[in-house]
């Protein structure tokens, strides 16, 4: 186990809830930790991938009556972690007392959410999901060969999208970033309105220009979310980064929008696709590879502000795993 007080106390998405359907058990890994995700009818349950018996993993078992059956010598556990049944000793079970590794687990916004240890605050809000005039899209996960920290401070950054996204935003020729504040909310940080611009010349002496304005909010250490915003029409997306294993995360984003983007699902997906390829080349390139939480070792400028700001907010917060 990764043991960072500040993430074993927080929410990470380990898979989708679809993906998980009624007597279905599946494997995950959290922070070094292999899980075994099943669900009975009572809900979805997330536990320590091991049988109490001979150390076989849960995730080779299967779900019969309501109870985990591992799949070795046919140990029965309930939803609560109980083992019930011991095959080759039927009236030895509740002396025996074996009782599987059980860990907090929730569904939100179509994804499984686990958390290691005693939940410091709730998951993420992202009121867009309840709200019926929002189309929901997921995309991801997507694995990254970096530590999530890394990861989630690139999806803060707005001046990286005309470079990085040229083909998808508008390539970087006379971009410009104006400069924004950055507030702490007490939950976390919020920053509006960063404008990213393309200028351009449309005669001698004439100049026109485009821009989009990003609005961020994030709650947790590793998980964000930013808004455009266009008169009534809104873009949201969540991004979620979890902390799989020293330097490997993997990305879940869910996208909402309150307008017809003119895309199919799968289209939609396949630009989030392409975004987070070009990402990944320029996330697993930085050196070092821990997240430096004193600026002194790079060179920040104006439209670093919401980085600054995330680093000094993890340094407050305790936070050890992936940053140096």
């Amino acid at each position: 186990m990764l043991n960072d007080p500040v993430l074993l106390d927080d929410w990470h998405v380990v898979g989708r809830d679809s993906e998980i359907g009624a007597g279905e058990v599946k494997a995950a890994r959290l922070l070094g930790v292999d899980l075994v995700l099943w669900r009975n009818a009572a809900g979805i349950h997330a536990w320590l991938d091991l049988c109490r018996h001979r150390g076989a993993r849960l995730s080779l078992g299967t779900v019969r009556e309501d109870a985990l059956v591992c799949a070795y010598h046919g140990w029965c556990y309930d939803g609560t972690g109980a083992c019930t049944l011991v095959p080759a000793h039927p009236k030895q079970a509740s002396s025996i007392g074996a009782k599987a590794t059980v860990f907090h687990a929730r569904v939100r916004y179509g994804l499984v959410w686990v958390c290691l240890g005693e939940p410091a605050r709730d998951v993420a809000a992202f009121p867009e999901w309840d709200d019926p005039a929002f189309r929901k899209v997921h995309a991801g996960p997507y694995r990254f060969r970096a530590y999530a920290t890394r990861v989630l401070e690139d999806f803060l950054d707005a001046g990286h999208y005309p470079f990085v996204h040229a083909g998808q935003m508008g390539g970087s020729t006379n971009f410009e970033m104006r400069g924004y504040e950055v507030r702490d909310a007490g939950f976390g940080l919020v920053s509006e309105d960063i404008s990213v611009r393309r200028i351009w010349r449309e005669g001698p002496e004439g100049t026109g220009e485009v821009g989009v304005a990003y609005s961020y909010r994030v709650e947790r250490p590793l998980t964000a979310k930013y808004t455009k915003s266009h008169g009534s029409e809104r873009f949201s997306m969540l991004d979620t980064v979890t902390p799989v294993d020293e330097g490997e995360s993997l990305v879940w984003s869910v996208m909402a929008f309150n307008y017809p983007p003119g895309k199919s699902d799968e289209a939609l997906v396949e630009y989030q696709d392409t975004l987070a390829a070009e990402d990944r080349r320029m996330v697993e390139s930085q050196r070092p590879q821990l997240l430096p939480l004193d600026m002194g070792q790079e060179i920040p400028v104006p439209s670093d502000s919401l980085s600054v700001a995330y680093r000094k907010w993890l340094k407050r917060l305790g936070l050890k795993f992936g940053t140096t």
